[in-house]
């Protein structure tokens, strides 16, 4: 594998979050939270070999993590077997997102990746407006300790989405108690911010 072939992604020191991470699920968050972090990753991010950033719970992997709404539906994405890691067979997942790349690089590679994630995981003549909605942290176990998402909700006002990668995902929009349905084979992360979108009753509509 050459240099070119390795992936890097944008981290920032744990130290430097802004209001830090102490805390497990979502913490509500606005656009000064938002102009923070900016501030915080142009100071002190900077982007490492995604293999050695695994292994470092001193960094936080940024993630832009994106919740489609339809009302009070979710859009719900479920794997297929068709994908490579067999592990990921049939989980299911209601945020897009991924992590941030050199590519994204530039004045606010936060959004700039968020734009470049929706267009690569979606399929929708849909203009999104992002609403930024808060910080996703779990610390409790080894992927979530060295992740950090900024979490997103994107209302649809009933637009046609669907998934790209048909092959190895499908998508539809859900209903709350069909989500729930879907519990146990739900991504952490995707437990979590379900849980505080119903609590906090930011359910749509």
């Amino acid at each position: 594998m050459t240099e070119s072939d390795i992936e890097h992604v944008l981290v920032l020191p744990r130290e430097h979050v802004p209001g830090g991470c102490g805390f497990r699920g979502i913490r509500p968050a606005g656009a000064a939270d938002l102009a923070a972090l900016l501030v915080a990753v142009r100071e002190h991010g900077r982007y490492l070999p995604r293999s050695a950033a695994e292994d470092d719970p001193g960094m936080k992997q940024l993630i832009p993590y994106v919740v489609v709404r339809d009302g009070e539906r979710l859009f719900l994405m479920e794997r297929t077997r068709a994908g490579g890691d067999p592990r990921l067979h049939l989980k299911a997942s209601i945020g897009v997102g991924g992590h941030l790349n050199p590519v994204d690089h530039g004045d606010d590679p936060l959004m700039d990746g968020l734009r470049r994630e929706w267009a690569e995981e979606l399929d929708s003549a849909l203009l999104p407006e992002f609403r930024l909605t808060g910080l996703l942290n779990d610390d409790d176990n080894a992927v979530g300790a060295v992740h950090l998402g900024v979490v997103f909700t994107v209302e649809t006002d009933g637009a046609p989405v669907a998934v790209r990668e048909r092959d190895k995902l499908t998508g539809r929009f859900a209903r709350p108690d069909e989500v729930r349905a879907a519990w146990d084979r739900l991504e952490t992360w995707s437990q979590l911010t379900f849980e505080w979108l119903m609590d906090s009753g930011d359910q749509g509509g």
